[in-house]
């Protein structure tokens, strides 16, 4: 199964293909610009989303769900991103799954408040990376997609100790 994992955002949006049993097929960023019309950023974020899709094909999706506290004028702009990523998904008609930090780090080190060190420290593990000098929003959609792949699964992964 391949799967495309998606950390949402307006500015920087990151994803990743993952073909299970977990190997990476591909990873990168959508980025838009500032000073752009918001209207045109969302277009973009639609735009290469689909390309991205058209060229890997995956069989389904896992999307961050985002939670916001503090500042809601950035939570809607968010939103409203969050809105084109599952129309685009629908419209490629690609079954998405939403997927909490908690059930993110939960499922990848047992602990649901892991560092994002100790994410990383995961991904390397998993992917059996050399590196993992990737851009944050790179780690959180791979992460989302593995997530994905091992809550169908019956094996565990090796955990992270919950006492720091």
């Amino acid at each position: 199964m391949r799967i495309i994992g998606i950390d949402p955002g307006y500015g920087i949006m990151g994803w990743a293909i993952v073909d299970s049993p977990m190997e990476i097929i591909a990873c990168g960023c959508i980025e838009t610009e500032a000073g752009e019309p918001f209207e045109q950023r969302l277009l973009i974020i639609h735009r290469e989303l689909s390309k991205i899709i058209v060229k890997y094909r995956p069989d389904a999706a896992a999307v961050e769900r985002l939670f916001f506290a503090r500042n809601s004028t950035t939570a809607l702009d968010v939103a409203k991103a969050m809105g084109v990523i599952l129309l685009t998904l629908k419209l490629h008609e690609i079954p998405h799954s939403e997927y909490t930090p908690i059930q993110v780090k939960r499922t990848l080190t047992g602990y649901g408040r892991a560092t994002k060190e100790q994410i990383q420290h995961m991904i390397k593990r998993i992917f059996k990376m050399k590196t993992s000098d990737l851009k944050d929003d790179v780690t959180d959609a791979i992460s989302v997609a593995a997530c994905h792949c091992l809550m169908g699964k019956s094996f565990k992964l090796v955990h992270i100790s919950e006492s720091k």
